[in-house]
C-alpha cells in the first residue's frame, strides 16, 4: 500500500475547528485515521463534534481555546501533549469578520470603525501567529511538523466590502512565506509552512452577505457565481483533498505556498 498522502496516526490540531470548514476538516481527517484536537470557544458545539467523530471509530478531543489567549493556548498544549506525547500538524483555521469592519452599499471606507477593524486584524492574523508560536515549538524541537495557515480569496484580490478581513488575510499570505523561509532555514526542511486560499463557501460567518432571510441569493452572492468558472459555492469536502495533501508527505517539497481552492474564481475574465 502506498502512504504518499497517509496522515493514520498523525496528531493534528484544528483551531476554529467547529466551523463548518474546520469541522468537516475535522471529521475528515479522523475518518482517514488521524489524532485529532479540535481547538474552538463553542464547548457544545466542540464536544458534539468529537462524539460524532468517536462513535464513527475516529480519535478526537476538544479543548476550549482562545486563539488570542496565550495562557490558554499553552494550557491547550500541555493536554495534548500528555494524551498523544507530540504535534505533527497545526491548521490556523480560525479566523472571522465582523459588521464594524465590513462596509455596506449606503457606506464608506470612512464609516470603518476602526476598533472593529483591529479585531479582525487581530483575529485572523494574531489568532494565527499566537497558536504559531505555542504548539510549533513542538514541531522546532523534533524538526518535524507541517502548519497550515487558512488565507481566503480575499487575500489575492480586494473584494468590496470586506476591507479589514481582506487585509488580515492578504497578511496570512506574506507571513507563510515569511514562517516557511524562517523554520527551513533554522529547523530543517522537515518543518513545511503552507497556507490554503478557499474561495466562495457557505458559512456562518457570511451568510448574511450571501443569502437572504428566505435563503435565496443576494446580489452579491449572484455576482460571485457569476464570475466563478464552476458555476456554483464550494462544499467543505472541496478542501479536504488540498488539506491531505498539504499535511502528508506528498508535499514534502512543498513549502511557501498558497493552494488556491476556489472553483476558478482567481482565474476568472470576461
Amino acid at each position: 500500500m502506498n502512504d504518499l498522502f497517509s496522515v493514520k496516526n498523525k496528531v493534528i490540531v484544528i483551531t476554529g475547528g467547529t466551523g463548518v470548514l474546520g469541522g468537516g476538516i475535522a471529521t475528515y481527517l479522523a475518518q482517514e485515521g488521524a489524532k485529532v484536537v479540535i481547538l474552538a470557544r463553542n464547548k457544545e458545539k466542540g464536544n458534539q463534534l468529537v462524539e460524532r467523530i468517536t462513535k464513527e471509530g475516529g480519535d478526537a478531543l476538544y479543548l476550549y481555546c482562545d486563539v488570542l489567549d496565550r495562557e490558554v493556548l499553552e494550557s491547550n498544549k500541555a493536554e495534548i501533549i500528555a494524551k498523544y506525547g507530540t504535534i505533527d500538524v497545526l491548521l490556523n483555521a480560525a479566523g472571522g469578520n465582523m459588521p464594524g469592519a465590513t462596509i455596506p452599499p449606503d457606506k464608506t471606507f470612512f464609516d470603518v470603525d476602526m476598533e472593529a477593524f483591529g479585531k479582525v486584524v487581530d483575529l485572523n492574523l494574531l489568532g494565527t501567529v499566537l497558536p504559531t508560536q505555542v504548539f510549533a515549538a513542538v514541531m522546532a524541537e523534533k524538526k518535524v511538523g507541517v502548519i497550515v495557515n487558512f488565507s481566503s480569496e480575499s487575500s489575492l484580490r480586494p473584494l468590496t466590502r470586506v476591507m479589514g478581513y481582506g487585509a488580515a488575510k492578504a497578511a496570512i499570505n506574506n507571513y507563510t512565506q515569511y514562517m516557511a523561509t524562517e523554520m527551513a532555514v533554522k529547523y530543517g526542511k522537515g518543518v513545511r509552512v503552507n497556507a490554503i486560499a478557499p474561495g466562495f463557501f457557505l458559512t456562518e460567518q457570511n451568510r448574511t452577505l450571501l443569502t437572504n432571510l428566505d435563503g435565496t441569493l443576494t446580489d452579491r452572492a449572484k455576482t460571485i457565481i457569476a464570475h466563478t468558472p464552476f458555476g456554483c459555492f464550494g462544499e467543505p469536502e472541496d478542501l479536504y483533498g488540498t488539506i491531505q495533501y498539504l499535511i502528508s508527505d506528498a508535499s514534502k517539497f512543498v513549502t511557501g505556498t498558497v493552494a488556491v481552492v476556489d472553483g476558478g474564481f482567481d482565474a476568472f475574465s470576461i
